[in-house]
């Protein structure tokens, strides 16, 4: 099966999570299908953005049976409320 979820990157205490498209059988942070965006956690600043995501193809993905986990579900639905407001 085909999953929608976050992959870690970033150093110790400064998480960066990729949001990847893949089997639900590979590692976290094995090998992956696709990159849809990513999700920093920690970003502060104006220049650090703390979401970003292909929101179009996460549909197209959706529509291909692919499952998202929780936490990618709960930031799809922020991506598409900030796209909404701009």
């Amino acid at each position: 099966m085909v999953r929608i979820r976050l992959s870690r990157a970033g150093a110790k205490g400064r998480p960066f999570y990729h949001v990847v498209v893949t089997d639900q059988r590979s590692a976290r942070d094995g090998r992956n299908i696709e990159r849809l965006g990513y999700f920093n956690p920690g970003a502060a600043g104006q220049h650090d953005q703390r979401l970003v995501l292909d929101v179009e193809k996460l549909k197209a993905w959706v529509a291909k049976g692919a499952q998202c986990s929780d936490k990618v579900a709960a930031l799809a639905k922020e991506a598409g409320k900030q796209a909404a407001a701009a």
